[in-house]
């Protein structure tokens, strides 16, 4: 019974994870095609962000109806701060693409695994492993050898990719946070922020966009095939959103980064075999790096729980015996059960 939940636990785990690496990449496959001068030229990042949201908050609204979610209310104010938080962090990146060069722009995001890591130890006090933390920079060094070429930088794309590395990393946090202050599930969450997202990035979408691009919407030619791949970019971004929801409240938000890199893998090697990307021995080396970095991060939490697991259960036992004493009953067959109730969660 132990041993098939666990393995049940696992393959959870495991499809989530490829859940959203599958549905991540094939995102920015779409959105390529979608957005790039030689496919549709659909420039409207931001408003884009909006279409795939207010997707998400409808397909919610319909399981909520049919019966198939029940919904957990978490007050208005918190999902109007982390859409918010959300919403910077979507339009922080963009300025920060646009204002500085792409090495720097791939340095600010490697630099959210360290700034998670900080910002859960100064909010809830976590600590991280030696091996963790070495780990953590195996695989940063990694990505940053396959992806980081000109690095140019100027003081408003520093104060961008300040504000969106910040923002970015809280709305990860929060999101686990959410999960466990409310004991809600990561579809409802998902469910009650999507349409406040999507409304607000509608809104404020063209006008951002406009400032990125200087194209405004309504003047874009809508034909018939940049539809059909908008619909596509909407329909893997609710798979996308719903997998990042279910990872982070599964694991953590650094587990997330960590992990969420074989992206950038995947990422390279399809554009090397689909749009004909050159692929250099830098960037096959960095890759190797990072998925090493990926295994050592694996092996280096899996080992911390190890560790942790007979501390824990010995604390457990001692209470157990404690408490028996206290009443003068036996304690054999108690501490019995309180370890392997253990040993099942």
């Amino acid at each position: 019974m132990e041993r098939e939940k666990k393995q049940s636990s696992a393959v959870s785990d495991i499809g989530a994870w490829a859940l959203n690496v599958v549905s991540s990449v094939g995102l920015i496959m779409a959105n390529k095609q979608l957005m790039s001068p030689a496919g549709y030229a659909f420039v409207f990042a931001t408003t884009l962000t909006g279409f795939h949201f207010c997707m998400t908050g409808i397909i919610g609204l319909v399981s909520k109806a049919s019966g198939y979610t029940t919904q957990k209310k978490v007050p208005l104010w918190e999902l109007l701060w982390f859409s918010i938080v959300a919403n910077t962090s979507i339009t922080g990146m963009n300025l920060s693409l646009m204002l500085n060069s792409v090495g720097f722009y791939q340095i600010s995001k490697l630099s959210m695994i360290p700034v998670v890591c900080v910002m859960e130890w100064i909010l809830h006090g976590k600590q991280y492993s030696s091996k963790v933390k070495v780990a953590v920079m195996v695989v940063v060094v990694g990505v940053g050898v396959c992806t980081v070429t000109d690095v140019k930088v100027n003081a408003q794309g520093f104060l961008c990719a300040f504000v969106a590395v910040l923002s970015t990393s809280l709305q990860q946090i929060s999101i686990g946070s959410l999960q466990k202050k409310y004991a809600i599930g990561s579809f409802e969450l998902l469910s009650q922020t999507a349409p406040i997202q999507a409304l607000s990035l509608l809104l404020l979408g063209p006008f951002v966009d406009y400032f990125l691009t200087g194209n405004l919407l309504p003047t874009y030619h809508l034909s018939s095939a940049a539809f059909f791949f908008i619909l596509v970019s909407c329909s893997l971004a609710v798979f996308c959103n719903i997998s990042q929801y279910l990872c982070i409240g599964r694991f953590s938000a650094v587990s997330f980064q960590v992990l969420g890199h074989m992206k950038t893998v995947c990422v390279l090697i399809l554009g090397w075999l689909l749009f004909d990307s050159e692929l250099t021995f830098k960037n096959i080396l960095g890759m190797a790096i990072a998925v090493l970095g990926m295994l050592l991060y694996s092996w280096a939490v899996e080992a911390d729980k190890a560790t942790s697991l007979p501390k824990h259960g010995s604390d457990h036992v001692k209470l157990l015996l404690k408490e028996h004493e206290m009443d003068g009953s036996s304690p054999v067959k108690e501490v019995e059960l309180g370890v392997g109730g253990l040993s099942r969660g």
